[in-house]
């Protein structure tokens, strides 16, 4: 907390909106800790309960979280829209991007093809829809998903504005606050923050790169966690993909647990590079979901969702009340380039691209006697003993990447790398970087 910001008011929504307002504004550091309660009771000539109440709201809207015996801290992404909240940390000049998590746009394919297409063969202005997913949409995508292996004999499908909006409208039609779901640690971090901003409560799953760790699943579940999330390749920090023998495991645990909404991440989809092993239909309650932001461009934002009739009912009831449908121009821009050979083309030679940098990564880390994970998609997890450190030495060395905090629950610390900026000939230079940042103070570095 800024020493100049004094936290104002005499009741619980007093005291809250002038700490929410702090950090809005900017006066509160983000993952700083709040007031200790007593303390700002005393300061304010309030209750605890008073303040305890305050904090209480803040964490029921996903503004700060509990700290254990630290107390409470502001969360590192709050979803308040100040200006920060909209910008990651700025990266100086001359330092090399490795920290947002996206795809290369060297390698996107162009969509100015598919747009004119759409423009010349538009017909009259469209009125307003009455289907969430444009009929062409879903004749192209059941085959398309059927054929890497979804089960879609029974599955409805719908499309929405990408996987988070799926994700949150998933969770909303079948879970209420104060309700757990199981989520993958390290895991994506939008969905942490999600998670808080909705009011439910995370409990992590250990995974490795096979995926979800079947005995840390049944403990989550057996605590009761209403939803499991999972991405099933390309996991988000850890590169890690659901293998068959995986996927076999949790399907036994998720089948004594039927009452449960499963959601399926499949956000890489073409550029995964591994094989895509489903988990569902083995609840009563099921979604799998493919976005088209990481193979055909961040700003497309649109998802398919297939799931049982029932939960897609849910969703697409709930967007009729509010934005409708995903505009029918977006649906028609992902038909378009579904279908254009040469656009396949030029994802399945990034999705190529990819898997070369990964496994030079992986190679130069192991030369140098690191272990990373990262063994699909555009990302891979080093652990290391002291994250502000390794971040520290990082830039100073020209790489700027993301810090583990804003993946993990109870997992050891770590950084995660996006290769998507990362040319080939540049990988020793980052390895010999992340080795010393991933040392010990101490120690001395490998031989090789």
């Amino acid at each position: 907390m800024s020493a100049q910001y004094q936290v104002s008011g005499d009741s619980a929504a007093s005291i809250s909106a002038s700490i929410e307002s702090g950090v809005l504004r900017g006066d509160f550091v983000w993952g700083a800790p709040l007031p200790p309660i007593r303390g700002l009771a005393g300061e304010l000539s309030v209750s605890p309960a008073t303040v305890a109440k305050a904090y209480q709201e803040l964490r029921r809207r996903g503004v700060v979280e509990a700290d254990g015996r630290k107390g409470t801290r502001v969360r590192s992404r709050p979803p308040i829209a100040s200006e920060r909240s909209a910008m990651r940390l700025p990266v100086p000049d001359g330092v090399l991007d490795l920290s947002s998590g996206e795809p290369d746009v060297r390698l996107l394919p162009p969509i100015g093809p598919a747009l004119r297409h759409i423009a010349d063969d538009s017909g009259p202005p469209k009125g307003y829809a009455s289907a969430i997913a444009m009929p062409q949409l879903i004749d192209i995508a059941r085959p398309r998903l059927a054929a890497d292996g979804v089960p879609m004999e029974n599955a409805a499908i719908a499309a929405t504005s990408g996987t988070l909006d799926a994700i949150e409208r998933l969770l909303t039609a079948h879970l209420r606050p104060g309700d757990a779901v199981a989520v993958e640690d390290p895991g994506w971090a939008n969905l942490l923050d999600l998670l808080a901003a909705l009011d439910l409560r995370a409990l992590p799953v250990v995974i490795d790169q096979e995926g979800p760790d079947p005995d840390s699943l049944a403990a989550a579940l057996h605590s009761g966690a209403r939803a499991f999330v999972v991405t099933v390749r390309a996991q988000n920090p850890t590169g890690a993909a659901v293998s068959a023998r995986r996927a076999a495991q949790l399907r036994e645990v998720l089948s004594g647990h039927r009452g449960i909404l499963l959601i399926e991440d499949d956000h890489a989809a073409e550029l995964a590079g591994a094989p895509l092993h489903c988990l569902g239909p083995v609840t009563e309650a099921w979604a799998f979901i493919r976005s088209a932001s990481k193979p055909f461009g961040p700003d497309l934002r649109i998802a398919v969702v297939a799931g049982d009739e029932t939960t897609i009912a849910r969703v697409v009831g709930r967007m009729r009340l509010g934005t409708g449908w995903v505009s029918t121009v977006l649906q028609r821009l992902l038909v378009c380039l579904w279908l254009d050979e040469e656009v396949t083309s030029l994802v399945l030679s990034a999705a190529a691209g990819y898997a070369r940098r990964r496994e030079a990564l992986r190679d130069a880390f192991q030369e140098r006697g690191l272990t990373a994970e990262g063994a699909t998609g555009i990302n891979a997890w080093v652990r290391v003993p002291d994250e502000t450190r390794a971040i520290g030495l990082l830039r100073d060395a020209g790489y700027a990447v993301a810090p583990g905090s804003l993946f993990r629950i109870n997992t050891p610390p770590g950084v995660r790398i996006t290769i998507s900026p990362l040319d080939e000939d540049a990988i020793p230079a980052l390895a010999d970087a992340v080795a010393i940042a991933a040392r010990r103070p101490g120690l001395t570095a490998p031989s090789r």
